[in-house]
């Protein structure tokens, strides 16, 4: 049986990868070519490409076809299920660890009442 990924698990796979990232923060600037993307990094080609495959497997860049070129855009809906999938854990840590300080607080308080 294939191993099959949430969605979110190949969102944060993805970026796991400073490449990856890179690729993102330069398509967050716009649209660019492959070999434009390729560009600033000492790497073949082939292995470049199968970076982009990734970003592209996770959904968070597409590409389309003009003419000779590959051409590539950042997919905002995918890091958008990202940022709200940390939001919700942020949240709910920022809860837990407000209990913790109050906990602390009270043993604290208790400490010094003895």
């Amino acid at each position: 049986m294939p191993n099959q990924q949430h969605p979110i698990e190949q969102t944060f796979i993805a970026l796991s990868d400073p490449t990856r990232r890179a690729v993102v923060q330069a398509l967050s600037e716009g649209s660019a070519t492959v070999s434009q993307l390729a560009k600033p990094f000492d790497m073949a080609l082939p292995s470049f490409t199968q970076h982009l495959g990734v970003l592209e497997n996770a959904g968070l860049i597409v590409s389309r076809r003009e003419g000779r070129s590959r051409v590539c855009s950042l997919n905002p809906a995918a890091l958008k299920d990202a940022e709200d999938w940390m939001a919700a854990h942020r949240k709910q840590w920022e809860s837990r660890l407000d209990r913790f300080e109050a906990h602390l607080q009270n043993a604290k308080k208790e400490k010094s009442n003895d």
